[in-house]
């Protein structure tokens, strides 16, 4: 991760957990519209949550409150020399996955990972993978793929994202 994205995390996180979210992706950067500060928060994950009981899920208002706190905080700490835009919002269905547990909390679902160009490659360099999460633990995920398993490097994944699953989706709405 580039340092000032590193910076900018560690900077919002604290503000985020106090929500009573998830910190999940900070991206920043210029756009047509000048500098955009955005980050994407989610409900902490709980594994053991009864069968039955709807999953905790990010509102309009709690994004606003997320948004009101961090920027307060980075209004104080003046890391950013310039003006900028903030934009608080949920990962969406395509969440961005980055850490073990991200991985781990969506197992047996399919996603999208990109290694990045020093993360080692596997099968003579192949980087891109599509296919469904089978685990994810001691800093490797696993995922199938063209019908063979492979192990990648958590560190050295350089992208990775949630493919929705539309049907689900479809259904879900529709009750």
């Amino acid at each position: 991760m580039r340092k000032d994205l590193q910076n900018l995390w560690s900077l919002t996180e604290p503000y985020v957990r106090d929500a009573g979210f998830e910190l999940i992706e900070v991206t920043f950067g210029r756009e047509a519209s000048g500098w955009v500060l955005r980050l994407f928060i989610d409900a902490p994950w709980a594994p053991s949550t009864a069968p039955g009981v709807a999953p905790v899920t990010v509102s309009h208002d709690d994004c606003a409150r997320v948004s009101r706190d961090v920027s307060a905080a980075l209004d104080v700490a003046d890391s950013i020399p310039h003006t900028y835009q903030l934009e608080v919002s949920s990962p969406g269905l395509d969440r961005p996955l980055r850490r073990e547990g991200d991985f781990a909390r969506f197992v047996g679902g399919s996603a999208r990972i990109k290694l990045s160009d020093d993360g080692g490659g596997v099968d003579g360099g192949r980087r891109n993978f599509s296919g469904k999460i089978l685990a994810a633990k001691d800093g490797r995920v696993e995922i199938e793929c063209d019908g063979r398993s492979y192990q990648l490097p958590v560190d050295g994944i350089a992208k990775a994202n949630l493919i929705p699953d539309w049907e689900r989706e479809f259904h879900r709405s529709a009750s």
